[in-house]
């Protein structure tokens, strides 16, 4: 969750440089940002010589928890308030996500891929932001059309144009209380991180990952332009990537290996000494933001690249040491850890975001999972099938991964049938029945487990 907050500010400005809409932003770029973590666990798992049991586990159990749990106490939570959400962008997520999920059983089922079938399962997130294009598109129209028809210019907010007028008065105080609420709590941090003692702590825990973080992630916006960090990210950053490809490819003879090092190092004095002559100490550059944006962009990738490699290590060891299966794990506590980011942004921006936020945060639950999946896991297959072609690659589930993936549909066809039957409404039943659904699942798993 550190570095998913640093890769998602970073395609956030990407994204707002190169003028792409907040729809594409959000499937592509932010989805990127965001999803990380599972991303880099699947691709470690699958490339790092195992058999791909945690990348599986940590991308559907992560899949499990966001369209399951997190929805599930996100519609509790605005129970209150009768918000609705915009169907057709709803059944739209949620069908789509619907066959990626049974192509991904038909895989599991089949328990081998050759490269073809994993390009094919991974260009199926190319269709999918196409879709949303058009939608958005033909929403946009549409609403256009029926504002100049008539004339009403407080209806144009898609969200809410479905909502009778005693809902959007409803709406509104509940947004209004959610942000009373969500104000009480910045109070409490804020004394609470006023204290000496307790930012000390809390600089001291996060030095060892925050420096050498700091030291090789370029980043020019003004709240924390510093010229010699700059200077250092740009220095460090290619010597940190040279490193990374050695390690990775690590049959390079002696010389190969050190001609990388030395090829890193230029780069780094070369962008040093340019960064050096060409920025201000008192502001970051006004001009020419793509090479930085996406410099930081790519090293902060490279960062939970980084990270995943570490936790899958860790989980695999842990599992050795305890006796417990480190796809339970992955499942579990990678899964949560990676996802824990997902809860708090999509639940702080429902209270404080009003109808509005709640759409956006409710949609996020579906888009973010079929990119994880799609783009993380399908990119993970592909390489794996690439390394053994032509034969096909062999997929070593274990023997209750389908029981996930059926929970798992079986929470989307409890959404995708109550909600409409409710209006589209975000309430208790929908919340507590993908509840349910969700301890299910991992109660069964763990009692599998332990006996």
């Amino acid at each position: 969750m550190f570095f998913s907050n640093c890769s998602g500010a970073q395609s956030l400005s990407l994204s707002r440089l190169l003028k792409l809409s907040p729809t594409i932003a959000g499937v592509t770029l932010l989805s990127l940002g965001n999803g990380a973590p599972d991303v880099f666990s699947s691709l470690v798992s699958f490339m790092g010589g195992g058999t791909g049991e945690i990348g599986l586990n940590t991308v559907l159990g992560g899949a499990s928890f966001v369209s399951c749990a997190v929805v599930g106490i996100l519609s509790i939570s605005m129970r209150k308030r009768r918000i609705r959400v915009h169907k057709a962008d709803f059944v739209r997520d949620i069908c789509f996500y619907l066959l990626v999920i049974v192509c991904l059983g038909v895989i599991l089922i089949h328990k081998e891929i050759d490269v073809w079938a994993a390009m094919a399962f991974s260009s199926l997130y190319i269709a999918y932001v196409i879709v949303v294009y058009v939608s958005h598109k033909h929403r946009k129209k549409s609403e256009e059309l029926s504002c100049n028809s008539s004339n009403e210019s407080d209806l144009t907010v898609p969200i809410l144009s479905s909502i009778e007028e005693e809902d959007l008065s409803a709406a509104e105080e509940g947004a209004a209380q959610g942000s009373s609420e969500v104000v009480e709590v910045k109070k409490c941090c804020s004394n609470l991180r006023s204290s000496v003692f307790f930012r000390t702590l809390i600089f001291i825990l996060e030095l060892p990952l925050y420096l050498p973080r700091r030291l090789t992630i370029p980043v020019v916006c003004e709240e924390r332009w510093c010229k010699p960090y700059v200077v250092a990210s740009v220095t460090l950053a290619p010597v940190l990537l040279s490193t990374l490809w050695n390690h990775q490819f690590g049959n390079f003879s002696f010389k190969t290996k050190l001609a990388i090092y030395i090829i890193g190092l230029i780069f780094g004095i070369t962008f040093g000494i340019v960064a050096f002559l060409i920025t201000e100490k008192s502001s970051p550059p006004k001009k020419c933001l793509f090479p930085w944006l996406a410099a930081g962009f790519v090293m902060s990738v490279t960062w939970s690249y980084l990270t995943a490699q570490e936790l899958v290590g860790l989980l695999v060891s842990i599992g050795y040491i305890s006796g417990v299966s480190p796809s339970i794990l992955g499942l579990t506590v990678l899964a949560w850890g990676n996802s824990l980011g997902d809860l708090i942004t999509n639940l702080t921006m429902a209270l404080n975001g009003g109808a509005e936020g709640a759409q956006i945060a409710f949609s996020a639950c579906y888009a973010g999972p079929i990119f994880n999946t799609l783009f993380g896991l399908g990119l993970s297959l592909v390489g794996s099938a690439w390394s053994k072609f032509p034969s096909p690659v062999l997929i070593q589930s274990d023997a209750y991964l389908l029981e996930t993936v059926g929970f798992l549909v079986g929470g989307l066809l409890w959404a995708l049938v109550v909600l409409p039957r409710r209006g589209m409404r975000l309430d208790g039943v929908l919340g507590g029945g993908l509840l349910v659904a969700y301890i299910g699942s991992m109660s069964l798993r763990l009692i599998q487990t332990l006996w």
